[in-house]
C-alpha cells in the first residue's frame, strides 16, 4: 500500500505580509494605519459589501462612491481585477 506524501503547509509570501502604508485618499477607506496587503484588500472588501457597491447583474463591476471614486482616479465603474491595480498606485 503506497503512502500520501505529506502536504507542507503553505507559508504566506512576505511581500504580502509587509505592512504598507495607505495615503491619504485610500485612508478615508481602509483607515490611515499601516497593514498588510491582504488586510488591505478585507478592509476594502468590507467597505464595498457595507455600502452595497458591488453592481448586482455583474458581480465583477464595483460601483465606486465619492470615497472610491478618488482611490480609482475618478471613475465611476471598475472591475474587481481593476480595482487592486488602482489601489496599488495608493500605497507606500
Amino acid at each position: 500500500m503506497a503512502t500520501k506524501p505529506k502536504k507542507s503547509t503553505r507559508k504566506p509570501n512576505a511581500a504580502f505580509m509587509k505592512p504598507v502604508q495607505p495615503d491619504a485618499v485610500l485612508g478615508v477607506v481602509v483607515g490611515t494605519k499601516p497593514l498588510p496587503r491582504t488586510e488591505l484588500t478585507k478592509k476594502l472588501w468590507v467597505y464595498i459589501k457595507k455600502n452595497n457597491l458591488q453592481d448586482k447583474k455583474v458581480r465583477t463591476q464595483i460601483n465606486a462612491d465619492d470615497a472610491l471614486k478618488a482611490v480609482f482616479g475618478g471613475k465611476a465603474k471598475v472591475s474587481m481585477f481593476e480595482m487592486t491595480k488602482l489601489v496599488s498606485k495608493h500605497v507606500k
